[in-house]
């Protein structure tokens, strides 16, 4: 890493030096800069003077010659002197690589590069084609100094907004609000991404002795023996604590609510010993969406054996990565077990449980073993015995469940 403080120091330096310096006085200044900073130093001195690091490197070749006894060379380039910037030899270079990166052209059907990957090699071919002769490595300094640099996608369009999004938004964040200040719990639940497990590649990068990375399989196919591992989180917003079932058969509404189940018995009831409710925020798809049916039959079955009033508020569509438990847990498991095969059950649930944070993060996980079978209907009659009542705010996406023993 660069030590900013020194490159600072060498760039007020060079800027006040430099009037004063003839050609090889100022690669020889900048070849005893880049020694005395040590590891690093050539391009150090480079970030700080903008000098070629071939200049540099030069100057330390004639630096090492002169303290070995020989003759380092005494010629001083006059201004002006070496070979011309493309640019300035190809006047319009910098416009024809402009106009192929251009966004406005960029989308243009007759664009030669509409179709293509954008690597500075296929830049410098087309570029080349059009009469425009030019190296990969050169068009990367242009396009550095113009301003461009390399960019992934960035996950920011939430697809189309419903009319009451914030309305939505408003009203669960009072919910929470609420039931924090009555002392009763708050969880925010959701499956996290499904796993291979096996000796497979894990993104991310994990510290190993030079030269010896972890060898992993070469193709990612799913393993008969071992199959997926099915992480369902809960995550508990007053206490900042964490459970995680993981799962090796489906994601239904039953292993959620199973989920959860496990939360309460294992460390839901001893942070809540005086609980008479439950809300529960959580995403409007998948097992524990908000036109799932069975997700309601589950939490009847839930609330029933709890003995707790189940209240349960969905995020609007689309916006999914609201989910408390998205950035305050699941991102820092996946942080935790970066660049580690999951090759088995118990790697995961030990990861999972292994993670914390400063901030007093804690999870507790285990593995569910349970059947979960998919294709389960529920009719509107079974639907229509729920103990369930609607809010009258968006009561697909707000609703509260009692007991079988209780009255609406």
């Amino acid at each position: 890493m660069q030590d900013t403080t020194a490159i600072t120091r060498m760039e007020a330096v060079y800027q006040s030096l430099s009037p004063l310096m003839d050609e090889r006085m100022r690669r020889h200044w900048a070849a005893a800069e880049a020694q005395a900073y040590g590891w690093g130093g050539l391009r150090a001195v480079h970030t700080a003077t903008g000098l070629s690091v071939n200049t540099i490197r030069k100057g330390l070749e004639e630096l090492v010659t002169r303290e070995t006894g020989g003759q380092p060379s005494v010629r001083i380039r006059q201004a002006g002197g070496g070979r011309k910037c493309q640019t300035e030899r190809d006047p319009g270079l910098a416009v024809a690589l402009e106009q192929l990166i251009d966004p406005v052209t960029r989308g243009d059907p007759q664009s030669p590069l509409r179709w293509l990957c954008k690597s500075t090699a296929e830049l410098a071919r087309v570029l080349t084609t059009q009469g425009h002769p030019v190296s990969a490595r050169t068009v990367g300094r242009l396009l550095h100094a113009m301003g461009y640099s390399l960019q992934s996608n960035r996950k920011t369009h939430e697809g189309a907004d419903h009319p009451d999004r914030d309305a939505q938004f408003e009203h669960l964040n009072t919910q929470v609000q609420d039931f924090q200040q009555r002392g009763q719990p708050t969880i925010s639940v959701d499956t996290k991404k499904k796993e291979l497990i096996g000796n497979f590649r894990a993104s991310g990068q994990e510290w190993q002795p030079r030269g010896q990375p972890i060898n992993v399989l070469m193709h990612d196919f799913v393993d008969p023996q071992l199959g997926k591992a099915i992480p369902y989180g809960v995550y508990d917003l007053t206490e900042n604590q964490g459970w995680v079932s993981v799962g090796i058969d489906h994601d239904t509404a039953r292993f959620a609510s199973e989920s959860i189940r496990r939360w309460w018995y294992h460390m839901g009831h001893h942070c809540h010993p005086r609980a008479r409710e439950l809300l529960i925020t959580a995403d409007g798809g998948g097992s524990n969406g908000s036109r799932c049916r069975l997700w309601k039959v589950a939490l009847q079955d839930l609330a029933t054996d709890l003995g707790l009033s189940i209240h349960v508020c969905h995020f609007p569509p689309g916006a999914s990565k609201w989910n408390k438990i998205e950035h305050r847990m699941f991102c820092h498991i996946t942080q935790n077990w970066r660049g580690r095969p999951l090759i088995s059950h118990e790697v995961i649930v030990n990861l999972i449980a292994a993670t914390a944070t400063q901030q007093g993060l804690t999870i507790k996980a285990e593995l569910d073993t349970g059947c979960y079978p998919t294709g389960i209907k529920v009719n509107d009659a079974e639907l229509a015995a729920l103990n369930l009542k609607r809010a009258d705010f968006h009561g697909e996406w707000n609703y509260y469940i009692l007991p079988a023993c209780q009255k609406k």
